[in-house]
């Protein structure tokens, strides 16, 4: 199974599309390796910078409607050949987010509500992110702060993480 925790990236815009996440002039690479320097490359935010901030986190929180736009399985793959394993948002476009799950990888949502209060708390810090698995909670701290907040995914989403995916889920049940 892979982590799911580490250093958090905070991206505070709604509706980060695939585009963004991974631009559509690399999808003709073949590995899922080639894709690794061109990770959230066209992502315009204020203070964000791809080649820094990538390189040393292995968490994005998020806003809402992550993943929207192409339904490329590219995407995932560019997070995680960069070791984020784990997005947090409000929502995720439908097959972004079975996307992720397919790759073993997750994608939370917790409320907006929640997220503020992220936001809020820890994004102006060096901030970590635990997941413990069998309570179903994330974890934020800083050097000062820290707060757990609960998650839900299910049952068959959980599968196929424990599984590292879908090929290791199929080999398992087939």
């Amino acid at each position: 199974m892979k982590e799911f925790n580490g250093k958090v990236m905070f991206l505070d815009r709604a509706d980060i599309n695939t585009d963004e996440i991974i631009p559509a002039r690399y999808l003709t690479e073949i590995t899922k390796e080639a894709l690794k320097p061109y990770l959230l490359e066209d992502l315009i935010l204020p203070g964000f910078n791809a080649q820094a901030d990538v390189k040393k986190n292995n968490v994005v929180v998020t806003r809402a409607n992550f993943g929207c736009g192409s339904s490329r399985e590219h995407a995932p793959w560019a997070l995680e050949v960069n070791d984020i394993n784990i997005v947090i948002a409000e929502s995720f476009a439908r097959i972004f987010k079975q996307n992720m799950f397919n790759c073993g990888m997750m994608a939370v949502e917790l409320s907006a509500d929640a997220l503020d209060r992220i936001f809020k708390k820890f994004a102006n810090n060096e901030t970590t992110v635990t997941t413990d698995m069998d309570k179903m909670t994330l974890r934020f701290a800083t050097a000062d702060e820290e707060e757990v907040f609960p998650f839900e995914i299910s049952g068959f989403n959980r599968a196929l993480v424990e599984a590292d995916g879908w090929v290791g889920y199929a080999d398992s049940k087939y």
